[in-house]
């Protein structure tokens, strides 16, 4: 009798943690959602996920709200007067969480990626130009920079090197 009540228990047990799991899995996989191309709410998501500061400033066309995580990166997010993310930009001692970052365009960057570093050998920066996905990485250990942007998103007026 006492071998069947600790079954039942670790079997409520199991529950619970199973909810627990798909609790933070759900939470994650909508966090992962922001970003590139999300819109305008996926900043403070991703100051949530990073714990940084943010400071926002607004342009002619774009706002740019930077957050600074406590590790020293630095990411900035470019928004547009639709209210979409149109490009990211980092620097820093540490890549951010490119999948964060990337959102929904984060599989396209890993299938480039991965092509392009079968092609060449080496520490190259890496340059993706794709339909619909521009992605430049680059630095060396503690110092990394890189940016990724949705050509077709960019606002009127406004040109790629704006992304830094």
């Amino acid at each position: 009798m006492k071998n069947v009540c600790s079954a039942r228990r670790l079997s409520a047990s199991s529950k619970s943690q199973l909810a627990a799991v798909s609790i933070l899995v759900f939470t994650l996989s909508c966090t992962a959602f922001a970003a590139l191309g999300g819109d305008a709410t996926s900043v403070q998501l991703d100051q949530s996920q990073m714990k940084g500061s943010l400071h926002s400033a607004q342009k002619a066309t774009y706002a740019v709200h930077e957050i600074t995580a406590p590790t020293g990166t630095v990411v900035r997010e470019y928004v547009s007067p639709t209210g979409k993310v149109f490009g990211v930009a980092w620097q820093g001692p540490f890549v951010p969480d490119l999948q964060q970052l990337l959102g929904t365009y984060f599989d396209q960057y890993s299938k480039a990626a991965k092509s392009a570093k079968q092609a060449h050998v080496g520490r190259q920066p890496l340059f993706i130009q794709q339909p619909g996905l521009v992605v430049q990485t680059g630095g060396h250990m503690r110092s990394y920079t890189g940016k990724a942007y949705v050509p077709e998103m960019l606002p009127q007026g406004v040109i790629a090197d704006a992304i830094r």
